[in-house]
This record gives C-alpha cells, structure tokens and sequence, in this order.
C-alpha cells in the first residue's frame, strides 16, 4: 500500500532547492576526482544516474551479506574460537573489489547525471539516502577482519560504540548542511574508504591472521582501528562541523534557526542511541552478546530512517521531525525484554522488529522515490526521451 510521506511543504520546498556542496579533500580533489571524471567518459549516456548509485549499494550489501553467511557471530577470526572455520581469503578480496565498485560507482553518479541532463533533487535524496544505510553495513562486514575476541581485536560491547561513532559521524554532515544549507564533505570519508579497501586488500593477500599482532603498550589491531575512529571523529568531524555551524551564524549565511529549533535534528538521533544502550545494558540474554549482527543491522536500519528524514527536511527547508515512528516499536520491544526477562523470546522480539523495521524503512523510501518521480515526472532507473 502506498503512502504520501511528503507533504505539501517538501514538494514546494524540492522546487527551489539548490545543490549547494564543498569538497576541500586533497584525496578527493586531487585523486578521486580526476579518475571519476575520466571513467565517467566510457559511462553510455542511457544509463541512469540513480541506477548506478542503486547498483553501487547492491555491491555494498553484498560485502554485509557475504560475511553474514560465512561468518554470522563473528567468530571466524577469533584465534580462541579453532572450531570455527576461518574465512577464506577470497572473501576479503572479493570485499575489498566490491566496496572498490561500490564506492567508484557513487563517485560518478552525481557527474553521470551533469552530463545527461538529469540532476535532480531526487538524485541527491537517493544517493544520501542509500548512504545512510551504506554506513552501518560496511563497519558491520570489517568486524569479521579482527572477530570478537578480546585478544586481537575489541569485544561487541566495544563495537557497539564503534558503530555508533561511525553512525553518528555520518549524521552529523547533515545535521551541518540542515543549519548551514552546504554539505561540507568531511576529509575522512575519502581516507576511510580507502582504507577499508586496502584493510580487506591486505587480509585477502595474507589471510586474517596478518591483522592479529600487538602494538608496543599492549595495543592490539582492533583497538589501533577503534582508536583511530575516534581519534578521526574528534579531530577531523566534530570540530569542522561546529566551526562551520559557528561561521554560518557569525556571517549570516545559513538558515539562522533559533538554538532549540537548531539542535532539533539531535533529538531522534539521540533518543535512539539511548534506547539501545539501555537495551545492551539491562538484555536479559546479553544481546550484544548473543547476536551482536542483529543489533548492528537493526541500528543502521532505523539510523538510515532517520537519517532519510532528516535529509528530506534539509534538502526541503523543513521542519525537521524530532521523533521517528520506528522508535515505537523499539521501545515496546526493549521495555518487554526487560520486564519478562526470557531470554528466548528477546530474540524472537529483536529478530521481528529487524524484519519491520527493514520492511518499514524500505517502504518509506520506495513510497518517497515514487511520489518525487511522479512530482518532477522523471523515471528513477532511466531516462526518459525528451519529446520533440
């Protein structure tokens, strides 16, 4: 069934939004964006932008379920796990050539539509959108690199922050561009990238193995790679965003919102992050423990919601929303795990709320792309011919 998610005000607010973006990447500038332009050349022009930025997260899911097969608990590469058959070399290197496609393809999308003709709004609402989602699958697959176990890597208590970090850094970009009116493209998503790609590179070259050694001071590889997530954020992100925040307000060029209406992004975002620390902190089955993948993927599925709606708030100028629906069911599902205290059926509960929410989340996008193809009478997966 169908449903109208934008109202009036988002349509009127698509007609006069401007693509208003600021890319100061020396990796970007100087690297990536050369090669996009001159691999956009041999793109054929019939091919649609959106379907190359569909196909770009199609490779991106792919990786998160190549490992979800092989390596559901993450315990392939946990040296005190031998039952458990490590991960075939392969998997890493068909990684790392996939998230290398996935990332190529969302490079050029945006100069495929420039040079066809098509940039639209939906475009940009399609890309971020499918990021969003992009962004707690891939922190989810490199988990399967180092494992679970404490003596190489960090355990599921410790990842869960690590999501969480990478998640919210990701919100924050827009939460900018919602008070500033320009996405500032962060310098660390080009290096993080990069990366990863060369993190699966190596393993698939050496085995999983060749990420097990210990730093002087005890420090082990999972613990370098959380440190430098956090190290990333609070020196290359939070800063940045705050500063630029501030600019916008000294010189009278963002949107001007008062503080409460400002911060009113945070809200969802926040209320989410607290839920799920109550629900790890008092789950009568450890659930962090006992299905840390479910956790992570139902965290970047309501994420991504939020996210989604956030972005349509700002690429709309908005108001955003400061709760989201999917937050109902969570909430009922964590207070009845906690109040019955059965550790069998919390799972069953987080394995149904996984499967809502991810239905939930893939109809509002798909309900979103086809009332804005029907609004700026465009097709998502293909161009259409223009009339003589």
């Amino acid at each position: 069934m169908e449903k109208e998610y934008l109202t009036k005000d988002h349509l009127i607010g698509f007609d006069n939004y401007k693509y208003s973006c600021k890319d100061t990447g020396v990796l970007s500038i100087y690297v990536m964006h050369p090669f996009w332009n001159w691999l956009v050349q041999f793109c054929p022009k019939w091919i649609a932008p959106n379907l190359l930025t569909f196909s770009g997260f199609l490779f991106t899911l792919a990786i998160f379920l190549l490992f979800a097969f092989l390596d559901y608990s993450f315990y392939a590469s946990d040296p005190d796990r031998p039952e458990v058959l490590p991960l075939p070399r392969w998997t890493f290197t068909m990684a790392a050539i996939f998230l290398f496609i996935a990332y190529t393809l969302d490079g050029i999308d945006g100069k495929q539509a420039r040079r066809t003709g098509t940039s639209n709004p939906l475009g940009e609402l399609f890309d971020h959108g499918l990021d969003s989602y992009t962004a707690g699958l891939i922190p989810a697959a490199m988990y399967s690199i180092f494992g679970r176990g404490a003596r190489y890597s960090i355990i599921p208590f410790r990842m869960f922050f690590t999501m969480w970090n990478v998640l919210i850094n990701f919100y924050l970009s827009h939460f900018e561009k919602y008070n500033t009116g320009v996405l500032f493209l962060p310098w660390g998503y080009d290096f993080s990238m990069w990366g990863t790609i060369l993190t699966f590179l190596i393993a698939g070259y050496g085995g999983h193995e060749i990420w097990q050694f210990i730093l002087p001071g005890g420090i082990t590889t999972g613990t370098m790679f959380e440190m430098l997530l956090y190290v990333s954020s609070l020196i290359s992100n939070v800063p940045v965003v705050l500063y630029n925040i501030y600019k916008s307000y000294k010189n009278k060029t963002g949107h001007m919102r008062p503080f409460t209406e400002a911060i009113r992004p945070l809200i969802p975002i926040a209320t989410f992050f607290i839920i799920t620390l109550v629900w790890i902190l008092k789950s009568p089955s450890n659930i962090i423990e006992k299905d840390p993948r479910a956790l992570f993927f139902l965290m970047g599925t309501i994420f991504s919601n939020i996210t989604c709606r956030l972005i349509v708030a700002q690429m709309s100028h908005t108001r955003c929303d400061a709760f989201n629906s999917l937050l109902i069911p969570t909430v009922a599902v964590v207070i009845t795990s906690i109040g019955l205290q059965s550790e069998i059926l919390e799972l069953l509960l987080a394995y149904s709320l996984c499967l809502f929410t991810t239905l939930a989340h893939i109809h509002y996008g798909t309900c979103v792309v086809r009332q804005m193809c029907r609004h700026f009478r465009v097709n998502c997966f293909s161009i259409k011919k223009q009339s003589a």
